[in-house]
């Protein structure tokens, strides 16, 4: 487990909830075995440094599918824990009661908007799949947050390529098109959302009335 200290003073850029989902297939025929095994993991990963909530459900009540997950306050915090011994140590037990068929780790557009409404474990989680499920903010208000990141740097973007590349306006559409979109999706998805969100995540938060 790393120093408490060395995930505080991570960067803030990196300090975004990050929420992991997990599809695994399971031995329906040892289903107590199974959440003994599930809950110990909750435990083990409650002891880490960001740790923020886990949850599971069954995808109907005879399917041998689980959709389990968990969050953790940053990068940082969740690489140390999926790093860990102890994580390697819990998955071995596991081995022959589940087999690993799908691992989201939500980091695009779903991941800078949704937040766990609730921490539902257990018996309950498989009787309310909807209070697992995460919240979004309003769809105006996700629409607003990429705005307000996309009209800047557009607008920056064609006051250098006018400003700059002389020619820009005797290339053909398709090719201006293609390399504006090769150069702000990137600067979009890995710089100014995320910066955009946590400016704006009190907001984006906010309860609905």
């Amino acid at each position: 487990m790393p120093p408490q200290e060395s995930l505080l003073d991570a960067p803030q850029a990196r300090r975004l909830p990050v929420t992991v989902s997990i599809t695994r297939r399971v031995d329906s025929t040892r289903l107590p075995d199974v959440t003994r095994w599930v809950q110990s993991g909750v435990n083990i990963a409650n002891t880490y440094e960001g740790f923020l909530g886990s949850g599971w459900v069954r995808a109907a009540h005879d399917s041998d599918e689980w959709h389990m997950l968990y969050r953790f306050a940053d990068d940082a915090a969740l690489d140390a824990w999926e790093g860990s011994e102890d994580r390697a140590a819990w998955l071995f037990e596991g081995r022959e009661l589940v087999e690993l068929s799908r691992v989201e780790r939500r980091t695009g557009i779903e991941g800078w908007f949704d937040q766990p409404q609730h921490q539902t474990q257990g018996a309950d989680a498989q009787d309310a799949p909807d209070r697992l499920a995460p919240t979004s903010p309003p769809r105006w208000k996700q629409a607003v947050t990429i705005w307000l990141g996309f009209f800047p740097l557009s607008l920056l973007f064609t006051f250098l390529v006018t400003t700059f590349v002389p020619f820009w306006h005797q290339l053909w559409l398709p090719a201006t098109v293609l390399i504006t979109t090769l150069c702000l999706t990137p600067t979009m998805t890995y710089l100014l959302l995320p910066l955009v969100t946590r400016i704006l995540h009190p907001w984006l938060q906010r309860p609905r009335r």
